[in-house]
């Protein structure tokens, strides 16, 4: 009961993203739920996803599985939780049934060498993210190395993401120490805050260097550039996972080997967060539905 009480609170911490909103919660039936073409098995029974509010390749990604298997016939409960720790460790303790946006094998080491044990791996959807620090292309700063220098012009900040994150511990513990970035303070909040105030910037035309990721539509909808970071202190590129907790697989065969064979491209991911977050102004729930009237589900899971 305490685990879920904390979990609870989470969700009061974590405001949704300004530019994106995610059903929670919402039961399987016929509501809400698109023509999904084929990809999957009819089926029954309750899944329970989670996704962390403003990982926006989550959110999609977990919307467009919520569709799909409230139209095979699953009741599916989607739930907010904000704080990555609070995350894992539910699906450790099998509170919830799946996550699809695992980063490994460095953004979520620690969460994995702390859980790994409890929750399956189940498959690997995109194979080309990595975490990154980006400034408006108009800033005159290219790498990771000559920021310190130019602390002033950043007000003495890097606008980053929640606290919790495996960007942010990269940053703090490996970007910051290597590359001697004493003149900057890391202020964490979370990605919507980062993206308000990157929206703002932008606007003004004001510099501004932000934590950030790709794939995120952010790249689609800004001119921002990757700051070099010739050490390597925010890893090489990783792999996108789905994970479930333990059990999982063989309570529901089917549908674990269906996101096995998931696949999203970075083209593929880009046009469907586009489409939510730009055409459908962050309808999450009718931008994937929108997506799906023009892209076979079945194609993914091929």
């Amino acid at each position: 009961m305490q685990r879920r009480l904390m979990m609870k609170s989470a969700l009061g911490i974590g405001a949704v993203s300004a530019l994106a909103a995610c059903s929670v919660e919402e039961e399987g039936g016929s509501d809400g739920a698109a023509e999904v073409d084929g990809g999957l098995a009819k089926g029954s029974g309750t899944v329970n996803m989670a996704v962390i509010p403003g990982w926006d390749e989550g959110v999609v990604a977990t919307e467009l599985w919520r569709q799909a298997l409230t139209g095979a016939g699953y009741t599916v409960n989607v739930q907010e939780i904000a704080e990555a720790g609070l995350l894992f460790e539910a699906l450790a303790t099998g509170d919830v049934d799946l996550f699809l946006d695992g980063w490994l094998p460095v953004t979520h080491k620690s969460y994995m060498d702390e859980y790994g044990d409890r929750i399956e791996q189940i498959g690997t959807w995109n194979e080309n993210a990595a975490l990154t620090m980006a400034v408006p292309a108009y800033v005159d700063v290219n790498s990771l190395a000559e920021l310190n220098a130019q602390a002033d012009l950043f007000g003495g900040k890097i606008v980053g993401i929640e606290p919790s994150a495996g960007l942010t511990e990269a940053v703090l513990n490996n970007t910051i120490p290597t590359y001697g970035l004493d003149g900057l303070e890391l202020q964490t909040s979370s990605t919507a805050t980062m993206l308000a105030e990157l929206d703002s910037a932008i606007a003004a035309q004001e510099p501004i260097v932000v934590t950030l990721w790709q794939p995120h539509w952010a790249y689609a909808k800004y001119e921002l550039k990757n700051l070099e970071d010739p050490e390597g202190t925010l890893g090489d590129v990783e792999t996108i996972n789905t994970l479930g907790r333990t059990g999982f697989t063989e309570e529901f065969p089917d549908v674990a080997a269906a996101l096995e064979t998931f696949r999203l491209s970075d083209e593929q991911l880009a046009n469907l967060e586009n489409t939510v977050f730009t055409d459908n102004g962050g309808d999450v729930e009718g931008g994937v539905a929108a997506w799906l009237k023009d892209n076979e589900f079945s194609d993914l899971v091929a």
